[in-house]
């Protein structure tokens, strides 16, 4: 009869085979009654599952991830449930978990609003309030194919057909109705008690522009009421700052059906790319060779990199002269190639060369998210190829480098991961060794805590990715620093050592933002669109309050500028007033105002983008306001 082995290596045994649920209620009623599901021998199972042999087992609740995943994937087959019950001749195709939730994927004639929505969650709750219990049942193929015919649902007919021979196939009862999963799932419904449902968007069946257009039902659930209320006033506060709402507003950028994926600059836009692009090269690009390569390169060029391989269907491809080119996606075979271009020795490493490099990938169009997730981009895109007795020192310089530069722009909660071979790569397993090791030294000699993502790395290298937590708890994955010992030698990159031999050189790959536009749209939603001084478009506004004051305002403005701010004028013949609430909902750090008193003493009057009235003040003490707001942001933000 079975020993049971807990995480702390206490032994329970038994008499007779247990469920996990069963062993739960024998160590204590609380763990019990909040017990969701179990891991036996690291595999994950339902809380109904027996535990027959000797095995090592672990009982999940809300408190976990994985626990908390599958309280999510339950409320899915909930939704479905309370769907069927509302309108049922619906059809059902998928319900995953995603981050923070789940959706469902259905075929209704129908489309559902939010009054739908409001109608659906209702039912869920009255469904999860009978706490039912969730049955298990491992079937065979014709069993599974015969449920689903009777119940008239043709996607869960083609999912069953696409089951590979042997895998287990399980349907989970709820009442009436019937699902398919690979489970686990929770075993009553009394644990889905903090869930809501958040939008509903189109979705064509497995992803294909050729299939049916499916209604995709969003929904997030939680352990506790009180972690989907924090939840729910999150994405109330995610809303207000939504850059692709505040970038139209604050005429920066838009998109447009033309140019899925890809961004509209405006001016004001381009003046806040600038800055930031800017302040990249002034903080990183020291010491390095910055080039620029070509857009379109031959085909070949991939296929020898690895990137048509892995990147195939990313690649906008175009052909010219009877010869395939690929847009490029990356910039790293053209820094390869700059190296080659002439004989490189020893005493030339390391070698480091940058470049703000324009990419183009074919993302999903259901992945598109404006600046988050776009297809055309930039990266502050930089190699060093080096030899490797100076990886560890290069990569050092790069994790603080890499601190310094979130910490200009006011980010100082980094988490850091580490993430380690992929199933599908290049280069032998003793050079992904050497990889791996090499930046997991690199960050103990940090003392930094990090986080370990098995099977997370690029195809070519391990790698180190930085993620900025914003103000509102949010977290953006952002730069990264690779290690790469196959891609030089795929491309042919030798230099000559010391004794006279060829060898190849270590490539790292980094990017500090990563894409500028991303990151861009974060530094927007993080700052709600109220962007500091020294990265705003427009630093001030003056303003006339009537047009005999005009002349004056002009010659305020023309010498700010002469002094280097960005400095806009507003010398319409509107009320002040007016004028004053359009530059504040546009968010302008500094409004000057003048009239016959600023005229008669030569001052400005200074507002403050908080609706602060910082007085009458010359021209010159507000150029020194306007420094010190620039520069301590800077300093106080390195200091930190």
């Amino acid at each position: 009869m079975p020993s049971v082995t807990l995480p702390d290596n206490s032994i329970r045994s038994f008499d007779s085979p247990v469920t996990v649920e069963e062993l739960a209620a024998d160590i204590g009623s609380g763990l019990a009654k909040a017990t969701v599901a179990g891991r036996i021998d690291g595999r994950l199972v339902d809380a109904s599952e027996l535990i027959v042999d000797d095995a090592r087992v672990e009982i999940l609740t809300v408190k976990d991830q994985e626990g908390l995943e599958i309280v999510r994937h339950s409320c899915a087959h909930l939704l479905a449930h309370a769907l069927k019950q509302l309108y049922p001749e619906i059809k059902l195709a998928i319900g995953p978990v995603i981050e923070h939730g789940f959706y469902y994927d259905v075929l209704l004639e129908d489309s559902l609003g939010e009054d739908d929505l409001i109608k659906v969650e209702r039912r869920m709750a009255e469904l999860a309030k009978q706490n039912y219990t969730v049955k298990r049942k491992v079937v065979e193929r014709a069993e599974a194919a015969a449920v689903f015919e009777n119940r008239q649902e043709p996607y869960k007919q083609m999912l069953v057909r696409g089951i590979p021979d042997g895998e287990v196939i399980a349907l989970y009862e709820h009442q009436e109705y019937i699902d398919m999963c690979r489970g686990p799932h929770v075993t009553n419904t009394r644990h889905l008690n903090a869930f809501k449902l958040t939008k509903v968007a189109g979705a064509y069946w497995r992803g294909d522009s050729n299939n049916e257009m499916l209604q995709r039902i969003y929904g997030t659930a939680w352990g506790s009421k009180k972690d989907l209320k924090l939840h729910l006033h999150q994405l109330e506060e995610a809303e207000k700052r939504n850059h692709r709402k505040i970038g139209p507003q604050l005429d920066l950028f838009h998109f447009q059906e033309e140019a899925p994926g890809m961004v509209f600059w405006h001016d004001k836009g381009w003046k806040l790319f600038r800055t930031v692009k800017n302040h990249v090269r002034e903080a990183c690009f020291a010491g390095y060779d910055e080039v620029d390569t070509p857009q379109v390169l031959d085909k070949t060029l991939w296929e020898r990199s690895g990137h048509w391989d892995k990147f195939g269907d990313m690649i906008f491809a175009t052909q010219s002269d009877r010869r395939e080119y690929a847009i490029k996606p990356m910039n790293c075979p053209g820094h390869v190639q700059i190296f080659n271009n002439k004989l490189r020795s020893y005493r030339d490493l390391p070698y480091r060369v940058a470049e703000f490099g324009v990419v183009h990938r074919n993302e999903p169009s259901g992945t598109l998210h404006g600046l988050l997730r776009a297809r055309r981009f930039t990266q502050d895109d930089a190699h060093i190829f080096c030899d490797e007795e100076d990886l560890q020192r290069e990569v050092g310089i790069l994790i603080d480098l890499t601190f310094k530069v979130y910490a200009d722009f006011g980010f100082d909660d980094i988490a850091v991961a580490l993430s380690l071979r992929p199933e599908k790569r290049v280069g032998s397993d003793e050079l992904w060794d050497k990889s791996e090791d090499a930046l997991a030294t690199a960050l103990k000699r940090k003392g930094l805590d990090f986080a370990v993502q098995p099977g997370e790395g690029a195809f070519y290298g391990p790698k180190i990715e930085f993620s900025l937590k914003d103000s509102i708890g949010r977290v953006w994955q952002c730069g990264t620093v690779q290690v790469d010992f196959s891609m030089p030698d795929r491309l042919g990159a030798t230099f000559v050592a010391e004794d006279g031999r060829r060898r190849v050189p270590v490539m790292i790959h980094r990017a500090i933002l990563g894409s500028l536009e991303r990151f861009i749209g974060v530094l927007v939603e993080e700052h709600a669109g109220k962007l500091p001084p020294w990265l705003s478009p427009v630093q001030a506004v003056v303003m006339n309050i009537t047009d005999k004051y005009a002349d004056y305002a002009l010659e305020v403005s023309e010498s700010l500028k002469k002094h280097g701010f960005r400095i806009d004028s507003d010398l319409r013949n509107e009320k002040i007033g007016l004028k004053i609430r359009e530059h504040t909902l546009q968010k302008v750090p500094f409004l000057l105002v003048v009239g016959q008193r600023e005229l008669e003493s030569s001052t400005i009057s200074v507002r403050a983008l908080d609706g602060d009235d910082l007085g009458s003040m010359s021209l010159e003490e507000f150029e020194n306001r306007l420094n010190q707001a620039i520069e301590l942001r800077c300093r106080k933000q390195r200091e930190g």
